[in-house]
């Protein structure tokens, strides 16, 4: 094999030297590149890579799938996870004050270790997943337990790395906002020999945010990340293809636990004020490296085998304010300091046989797969003394940590395996059939101080998540459908003082969704509808017995009924758009007293979404964009209600050719008429002080300008 030495070559080399000498230090970039090369028409998706596992279109998929690309993230300039699914509707966001962010999805909360994928992997997402490595985002609705094993029944997220490119391709920008925060970015691609059976591509990305939300000292808070990523794959003559990955993100910020209600629903004090201390921090560090093979036994018939290892460390240095029985007259408070270390590992795989053949006068798309997950947790944290802060009055003394003070630690194991089949069965041009069923065996030890199994089996679960759908096309550009599917997810036992376990039956879930997906405008616009049904059962409810002692029982359920609709693709020869809009009824239907008949906080009824881009000229482009979210509940016992709101987006696109660099200059503003509102709570409840903390505002106007050179 000979090698070349090109310009890509370089960039990629230099660039996965950079982000191993970043490994080592704190050393910042000032640059970044990032990739483009797409046409408007990638508006509209035709596949999902998650939600079948096979060649299968989402014509042929019986699941709502929406599919947020590439070219609508570098639109809107996001940065975030949440910025890109403000483009489903049927995702609402919560708290983000721990540097993450939380969503429901269908009106469940998503879980930071089962509600998220990368490449179908399992991705912990106890941090501020970064987006600029991803060519898509895919939504997959309802529960996914025959694919993924223990999961929320809303759905999971995917996200969907980018590959290396055959041709070159190098892009270099940056964007800054009135607030001075800036994003320097680079991404290149391309062949790393000369017959091209070797690529690669990097990413590499610096931020620094600004807040205009100030602490009691009167600075803003930030936030500093650095992101890199080297993706390596190449053919083994023509029946293999196998690549490598590494990405590491170090993400520190300062802490925001957001605005304080009092039982009245009103604001407690200055709405900007943040009441974590200055020097309360969280510092996350995380790694994902992993392989792919892929063995092309003949035309119909692939084996395909990963591996992705994961790595978090977070450095959580909290202040944890508190309400007191004064908060609501004077606005004082309480901190109650501590420094915690925790770390995750987690070890995910999966070996997936797909083939195609025809028996019994039917043509089948079969998957047959095997995949796992071993994880560990470890904690180390030391409490401080408390102090009672007054606004205005004195300055907070940095925490006291006594040295002698006993230190927590907690350790777990766990791991799960699951091995799964199904089958796409076509009868004819109009009827398509789908069956699957999947068996998983979860496993889970608390360890002592040294590491060895103090309590063992308190996760043990096992479980059988069928799914099945039926597809009519009533015509080659459409399809109806209907599917019913189940997921699980293991319960921890409880462990009682004497050392009794009491062990519960994993938390099942199950869904009836009926749908339709129409192409239409020469298959340039995809219009998707669906009803569903999803009822979750054997939730944990805490009563009371006859002696006044709290036991714990599984006799909560929550029924969530809704529908969608959706439009993503061309609606005109200069048109394109990505719309989505959402009704849902959530109830917990059975729980205890305090829940029942009630509505999952940061679920709205009605919601909607649009991003639109109207090209002016081949050079040229304008973008409008709208978001509502309907009342939502910000405590568990619905008595807070965060209002209703519209905010719209608007931006500005214009390209440039000079030579062989194309320059593409981009003015975005988000809320646009300055609305005030509440983008989610943290889901608890009114304190015994009547306060409610953890409600966090939306971004005020923000004007985003971002110039980037493709060559």
């Amino acid at each position: 094999m000979k090698f070349k030495l090109t310009a890509v070559s370089a960039a990629i080399v230099g660039a996965l030297f950079s982000n191993l000498v970043n490994a080592q230090s704190d050393a910042q970039t000032d640059e970044t590149i990032v990739i483009t090369g797409q046409s408007f028409t990638d508006y509209k998706v035709d596949t999902s890579v998650g939600a079948m596992r096979t060649d299968a279109t989402l014509l042929e998929t019986p699941q709502s799938v929406s599919v947020i690309p590439e070219i609508v993230l570098e639109e809107q300039l996001a940065t975030t996870l949440g910025d890109a699914l403000v483009n489903d509707s049927s995702v609402s966001q919560g708290t983000k004050k721990w540097n993450r962010e939380e969503f429901t999805l269908r009106g469940f909360e998503l879980s930071s270790s089962t509600g998220y994928l990368r490449n179908g992997h399992p991705q912990f997402s106890h941090y501020m997943q970064p987006i600029e490595t991803l060519e898509r985002i895919e939504v997959l609705k309802g529960p996914s337990g025959m694919l993924y094993g223990q999961s929320e029944p809303g759905g999971l997220i995917n996200m969907v790395t980018k590959k290396p490119t055959h041709q070159p391709m190098v892009n270099v920008g940056t964007d800054i906002d009135d607030l001075g925060s800036t994003r320097y970015h680079i991404d290149a691609s391309g062949a790393l020999n000369e017959s091209g059976s070797l690529r690669g591509r990097t990413v590499m990305v610096k931020q620094d945010t600004e807040s205009s939300r100030t602490f009691a000292d009167s600075s803003n808070q930030e936030r500093d990340r650095f992101l890199g990523y080297v993706v390596v794959e190449g053919d083994i003559s023509d029946w293999g293809l196998w690549s490598a990955h590494y990405e590491r993100t170090h993400d520190k910020a300062q802490l925001d636990s957001g605005a304080w209600l009092d039982s009245e629903g009103n604001v407690i004090g200055n709405s900007d004020l943040i009441r974590d201390m200055s020097w309360a921090f969280i510092d996350n560090e995380v790694e994902n490296i992993g392989a792919d093979f892929s063995y092309f036994i003949n035309h119909d018939w692939t084996l395909s085998t990963s591996y992705n290892y994961q790595e978090m460390s977070r450095h959580r240095f909290d202040s944890l304010p508190g309400s007191t029985a004064d908060t609501a007259a004077d606005g004082s408070y309480v901190i109650k300091p501590f420094d915690r270390h925790d770390k995750w590992k987690h070890h995910t795989f999966h070996v997936d046989l797909n083939g195609d053949f025809s028996a019994f006068g039917m043509d089948h798309q079969t998957l047959f797969g095997v995949n796992g997950k071993f994880s560990s947790y470890s904690q180390h944290r030391v409490n401080a003394n408390s102090q009672t802060i007054v606004p205005r009055q004195g300055t907070p003394s940095y925490p006291d940590f006594d040295e002698n003070a006993t230190a927590r630690r907690v350790k777990t194991e766990s791991q799960y395996y699951g091995v799964y089949a199904h089958d796409l069965m076509t009868i004819n041009d109009q009827w398509q059939l789908l069956a699957g069923i999947r068996f998983d065996k979860n496993y889970e030890d608390d360890l002592d101080a040294d590491g060895n199994v103090e309590t063992k089996g308190v996760g043990d679960a096992s479980a059988f998540s069928p799914k099945f759908g039926i597809i009519y096309h009533p015509a080659p550009n459409g399809s109806i459908y209907a599917n019913y599917s189940e997921s699980f997810t293991p319960l921890s036992a409880d462990v009682l003082s004497d050392g009794t376990l009491v062990r519960f039956d994993p938390e099942e879930s199950r869904q009836y969704e009926l749908g339709a997906k129409w192409e239409l405008f020469n298959n340039d616009l995809m219009l998707t509808g669906a009803i569903f049904d999803i009822e979750k059962s054997n939730i944990l409810i805490d009563e009371f017995d006859s002696n006044n002692e709290q036991i714990t029982t599984q006799g909560g359920k929550q029924r969530h009924r809704g529908a969608e609709a959706g439009a993503q693709g061309r609606i005109g020869e200069q048109w394109f758009m990505m719309a989505s809009a959402t009704y849902l009824d959530a109830e917990y239907t059975e729980h205890d007293q305090a829940l029942k008949g009630k509505t999952p906080t940061n679920v709205p009824e009605w919601s909607s979404s649009v991003w639109t881009r109207y090209s002016v000229t081949d050079y040229t482009a304008l973008n409008l964009g709208m978001i509502y979210q309907g009342d939502r509940w910000a405590d568990t016992g619905n008595t807070i209600k965060m209002d209703a709101y519209t905010r719209f987006d608007a931006g500005a696109s214009h390209q440039v050719k000079s030579g062989h660099v194309t320059w593409d200059f981009r003015f975005n503003i988000e809320n646009l008429f300055d609305k005030e509102y509440f983008v989610g709570s943290g889901g608890s409840s009114v304190d015994n002080n009547g306060v409610l903390t953890d409600v966090h505002y939306g971004d005020e106007r923000r004007f985003k300008f971002s110039v980037n050179a493709a060559f």
